[in-house]
């Protein structure tokens, strides 16, 4: 990123203020130094004699210099200090043409160099503030001089008689024009080179944020960008390209692309082919390649070559892009993995469904001979195993098919603890439930939601299934609901009902926790293994999410969030 120096004002009214000062004392040094060589000469100058009211002007603009360059340390309003150094300077020079001669003094031209130098300083307004102080103090001057109310140094006493009032009035009027006229061209030039210095200054900030995003967009991409010149050496190598490849891009800059990533060489051969092939405008189909990074870690990656092509049409190297496809083909094969299981997953269900008939037909048929042979107790007790054992089947086809096609919702709204409450009394009345069921709850109220109910309800009911026979014959059943936020899509906060159910049995094994919602796993004798998937099932499909721990007093805990608006 190239790099400039685009000061404010206040400094370059600083650096311009140090120029004056140097100037001054530059310019007063040329005139003691001239002072000095005519009084050792012992000549006389047509403007009088070298006297000491000289040297003391001499020593009066060094000394005012000298408390300049403490002031312009010290002091924060520059721009007045500018007007007070440019006013004094004024009055010096009326002071020197005083000094040599008033009306005689060829010394008014330095008039001209205060107001230059205010026009530089301090632009249009300055300049003629200095055009028209000089023009006051220069008239004054004359005017005083020629009607004898002062005697300038080294004048001649009867020089104003010889000249007409018309003569001075000639010389004050131009004078007093070439101040102004001086003022205004050098305020218009010093003028211009302002705005030509604010247009650069703004023409160097847009270059530098130009140069500055281009650089950053290529350091924040994630894929690999590398740039060839004409003789395939490396000019541009980008961070991903570092992460990507393994390469740092000091130690391939300026070497030839095929010592730094010799695999790249056959395929970017098949590229240059392919391009001498077609024509220009046609762009080159990606190439896929399996890439084994220096740390043994296989990488996936799509390639693109493009011409670097200058504004006049001349191609000056290549431009290579590489993604890493890697997350990309993993996902894939994912998803191959994922339409393969759905398809078994829907086998799966067509004869599960299919098998519940003949199981119908197998238990209506046991149980009418059962009822044939009468009093023969050992075939009965097998009658009995069979249709016991024929209707764990068909419970547990009814729970695959709820797990592999769940119905459709049917959103309600509706208030949560009231439909918690139901489904407990329902359940403490089923044969499966505890009628000495002993429950705490804490509810968070009023809890409405808009939701699915039945499934809610099969959500609750396995749960408490899950939790009686986890406590045997005893134990308390702890419900609790609350309101909870969370970030949800596109960062926006989402209200979220939260139900916790926790009993006081032994609490989840650590294989169980491990795979506490995978379907047909289960620690129960004689269980489905189909519950908690049920579960997770329905509650993600109606936009929640489900997770199960051991509570720190003792007990396992299932906690579900469901949305309180549906999508």
């Amino acid at each position: 990123m190239v790099s400039t120096d685009l000061r404010d004002p206040q400094a370059e009214l600083f650096t311009s203020l140090q120029r004056l000062m140097f100037l001054r004392v530059l310019f007063v040094s040329f005139l003691l130094g001239a002072s000095i060589f005519v009084q050792i000469k012992e000549t006389k100058t047509y403007f009088g004699d070298i006297q000491s009211t000289h040297y003391v002007l001499i020593a009066l603009i060094y000394f005012l210099s000298f408390i300049y360059a403490i002031l312009i340390k010290h002091t924060k309003n520059l721009l007045r200090l500018a007007y007070f150094q440019l006013s004094v300077d004024t009055l010096l020079v009326t002071a020197i043409i005083y000094a040599t001669g008033g009306i005689e003094s060829i010394f008014s031209f330095l008039y001209i160099l205060v107001i230059i130098g205010g026009s530089i300083i301090l632009y249009r307004r300055g300049g003629m503030i200095i055009a028209s102080a000089s023009s006051i103090l220069y008239g004054i001057l004359l005017d005083l001089h020629y009607y004898g109310v002062i005697h300038p140094l080294g004048s001649r006493q009867d020089y104003p008689g010889e000249y007409q009032s018309s003569y001075i009035l000639y010389m004050i009027i131009v004078n007093i024009a070439a101040f102004y006229l001086v003022a205004f061209l050098s305020s218009y030039a010093s003028e211009k080179a302002r705005r030509s210095g604010v247009e650069l200054k703004a023409k160097q900030e847009d270059l530098s944020k130009l140069e500055a995003l281009n650089e950053w967009i290529i350091k924040s991409i994630a894929s690999a960008l590398i740039t060839v010149d004409e003789r395939n050496r490396i000019i541009l190598f980008n961070p991903a390209a570092e992460a990507i490849f393994g390469v740092e891009a000091r130690d391939t800059i300026g070497r030839n692309l095929d010592d730094v990533l010799p695999f790249l060489k056959e395929h970017l051969q098949i590229q240059g082919t392919e391009r001498r092939n077609k024509e220009q405008s046609v762009p080159l189909p990606l190439f896929d390649f399996d890439y084994l990074r220096p740390d043994g870690e296989k990488m996936f990656l799509r390639g693109s070559v493009s011409p670097l092509t200058l504004p006049e049409g001349d191609q000056k190297g290549e431009i290579l892009f590489f993604q890493d496809m890697t997350k990309m083909k993993q996902i894939e094969e994912e998803m191959k993995k994922v339409e393969s299981l759905a398809l078994v997953g829907e086998l799966a269900a067509g004869i599960a469904h299919e098998i519940r008939n003949p199981m119908a037909s197998i238990s209506g048929s046991i149980q009418i001979l059962k009822e044939d042979l009468g009093k023969d107790e050992v075939r009965g007790r097998l009658m009995d195993i069979v249709l016991r054992e024929v209707g764990r089947l068909n419970h547990l086809v009814s729970d695959f098919l709820l797990f592999a096609r769940p119905k459709a919702h049917e959103i309600h709204e509706f208030d949560l603890n009231d439909l918690i409450t139901d489904s407990l009394e329902l359940f403490k009345h089923h044969r499966g439930g505890k009628e000495n069921l002993r429950v705490k709850k804490e509810f968070h109220t009023p809890l409405v939601i808009r939701s699915d109910p039945e499934q809610i309800k099969q959500v609750l009911w396995n749960l408490f299934l899950n939790a009686t026979e986890a406590m045997g014959n005893g134990g308390f059943l702890f419900i609790r609901t609350d309101l909870v936020h969370s970030d949800g899509s596109q960062g926006r906060k989402e209200t979220l009902a939260q139900v916790s159910i926790r009993d006081t049995g032994q609490g989840f094994s650590n294989k169980a926790l491990q795979h506490l919602f995978t379907p047909f796993f289960t620690t129960k004798e004689g269980g489905s293994g189909l519950g908690l998937a049920i579960v997770k099932r329905i509650v993600e499909g109606l936009g929640g999410e489900v997770c199960g721990t051991n509570h720190p007093e003792g007990g396992a805990e299932v906690t579900i969030k469901l949305p309180c608006r549906s999508n």
